[in-house]
């Protein structure tokens, strides 16, 4: 990764930040954008101009991209509550501004460019009063392999869907831990490790896929009454 030019929106705090860090290790040059005060370039990529002018500002600082990761999260708000506005915003953060981001910086792409689109596992199941942010997810996986067709030859592009990710590396016992058939609740290295990976040679075969990284939570069977599983309600 040394002096690659990795973007990362959602950056200054939780999986973002871990991502940002990791870049930096590895000797790669990092813009992040974020609503968080900080040393980033601070803006709300819901709104097209905030874009458009963090686009220009790396396109002048470096004049080309190699890697961008569009991680920030979109609000998490269910039917009963979630507005108009609210949903609409969600889909800007979630699912429009990766899209134009990348609209914005494609004729700045580095040879052997990578894309990689943080979705969720709940893009594939839900829980009740979450359809603005598993919406947002859900189209960001879909618009991940769009991409990967329409850039090709010019990016990769791929999404991970990280499960439960305990930002402040909690170690979990008991339950919270032995549900998970990987026998814990995961962490941010857990999902920069595969962004690193992904953005790697070593992934130059890789691109249109959706990788969930939820230690194998997805993949699991609950009928009430069998293997010690119970609906308590």
């Amino acid at each position: 990764m040394k002096d690659k030019v990795a973007i990362i929106t959602g950056g200054a705090q939780g999986i973002g930040k871990c991502i940002a860090d990791e870049f930096l290790k590895a000797g790669a040059h990092v813009c992040i954008i974020d609503k968080k005060e900080g040393d980033c370039f601070v803006g709300d990529i819901s709104k097209k101009e905030v874009l458009e002018e963090f686009a220009n500002y790396v396109i002048e600082k470096y004049g080309k991209v190699d890697c961008i990761i569009n991680n920030a999260l979109p609000i998490m708000r269910g039917i009963d509550e979630c507005s108009y506005e609210d949903f609409q915003y969600a889909l800007n953060v979630g699912v429009t501004a990766p899209f134009y981001l990348v609209k914005l910086l494609r004729n700045h792409l580095a040879e052997g460019a990578s894309i990689i689109n943080i979705s969720s596992s709940r893009d594939r199941m839900s829980q009740p009063q979450t359809e603005s942010y598993t919406a947002a997810k859900g189209g960001i996986a879909a618009l991940t392999h769009a991409l990967a067709v329409s850039l090709a030859g010019k990016a990769r592009v791929n999404s991970i869907s990280p499960g439960w990710i305990d930002t402040a590396y909690t170690v979990y016992k008991g339950a919270d831990a032995t549900q998970q058939p990987a026998g814990r609740v995961g962490n941010p290295m857990d999902i920069a490790n595969m962004v690193l990976f992904l953005c790697s040679e070593k992934a130059g075969f890789i691109t249109g896929e959706n990788i969930c990284i939820d230690g194998g939570m997805s993949k699991q069977m609950i009928y009430h009454g069998e293997n010690g599983w119970r609906l308590n309600k």
